[in-house]
């Protein structure tokens, strides 16, 4: 075998979703052979990638059918984050992807969903912040059971800066780790979002590849800030199936569409779509009705991102501080890792048809 030859056989492998080969998008990298051993580097767009293990398969079956029938492929996996931020980068500097996830009303789970997308995304290797920027309802120190901790405070630069909190591999901050949980936050809207300011530049995030942001519901004041501060990759909206829920999303959709917001929308995802009794986990109730968030996404022609199933288990393990990704109930898991790489894998392809863009723009 030659390196050359192994690059050939690479050329006929895709990636599923920016649909060009791998040696075309610079995805190989250190191809070594000794005898009938080869090995190289995959570089994935995203350490979460879903499609991991379907491409180290397609890349084995075309050496072995087009180079030699007996060879032995290694395939290592490394990840290169791609992001499309353009912005001078003052403020969030080593995050490259962030994430709001939003609701029209309250009581939908956003900040359920949030939350174990995050654990979701940590899980599949990437380095994740969550940002609880919902000033008046925080729920992320009682999800993540870091209930009266507060944050250390480290100087950077001659500057005070806050150091968030890690649980589960997850850099945490929320207005909740900073005032008596006893105590209700009485803000009007300036000094909220003074305080959302404050999260984006007083907080020492570090290296991200996903900085998740629970938005509050509703539209407002902190959302309009946080949309004309920082450069957000996308928002997930969030629904459960009734159409009082929807009508609500449908207003968190069309506040994507007004001229001031420059913030594409990475799909809708249906919450509490049903109900699965723990002693009959094969049965499915449609307590609020069936495939409600599944129409409203085809109404706006947006991505569907999964349904997400109403348990017993995912409330119990956000009022332990234990979110339902860090436990053992394998079909809601499975529902958030579905949920949870589709995201990635919309945000994966935004970022390569924006960044070809961008080439052609300078040729």
């Amino acid at each position: 075998m030659t390196r050359e030859q192994v690059l050939d056989a690479l050329r006929h492998v895709q990636e599923p979703d920016l649909g060009k080969d791998l040696v075309t998008l610079n995805m190989i990298q250190d191809v070594q052979i000794e005898s009938s051993h080869v090995s190289f580097t995959l570089v994935l767009t995203t350490p979460a990638c879903p499609m991991k293990e379907h491409m180290r398969q397609a890349c084995v079956n075309a050496i072995r059918l087009m180079v030699d029938p007996t060879a032995e492929v290694q395939v290592n996996f490394t990840a290169n984050t791609t992001t499309k931020r353009q912005d001078p980068g003052s403020l969030l500097p080593g995050v490259k992807n962030i994430i709001a996830v939003v609701s029209g009303k309250g009581g939908v789970g956003k900040s359920t969903v949030s939350a174990n997308l995050a654990i979701a995304l940590a899980q599949g290797g990437a380095r994740v912040g969550l940002m609880d920027a919902d000033i008046y309802g925080p729920s992320v120190p009682i999800m993540f059971g870091v209930r009266g901790e507060r944050p250390l405070m480290k100087d950077v630069n001659g500057k005070g800066m806050i150091v968030p909190i890690e649980r589960f591999g997850i850099r945490l901050m929320s207005i909740g780790l900073l005032v008596d949980e006893k105590n209700a936050v009485v803000w009007r809207g300036p000094m909220a979002s003074s305080a959302i300011r404050q999260f984006v530049s007083d907080v020492e995030w570090g290296e991200l590849d996903y900085l998740v942001i629970d938005m509050p519901p509703g539209t407002g004041d902190i959302h309009l800030t946080l949309m004309q501060t920082v450069p957000v990759s996308g928002a997930v909206i969030v629904s459960t199936p009734q159409d009082v829920a929807l009508a609500d999303a449908k207003k968190g959709i069309a506040m994507f569409g007004q001229a001031q917001l420059n913030v594409p929308i990475i799909g809708l995802v249906e919450n509490m779509s049903y109900f699965i009794p723990a002693e009959l986990p094969d049965n499915r109730y449609y307590i609020f009705g069936k495939e409600g968030g599944r129409r409203l996404a085809s109404e706006y022609d947006l991505p569907f991102l999964g349904e997400i199933p109403l348990v017993q288990s995912i409330r119990e393990g956000g009022d332990q501080g234990v979110p339902v990704m860090m436990g053992d109930d394998i079909i809601t898991q499975k529902a958030f890792i579905q949920f949870s790489a589709q995201v990635v894998r919309s945000i994966a392809m935004r970022n390569a048809n924006l960044n070809a863009e961008a080439i052609a723009q300078q040729l």
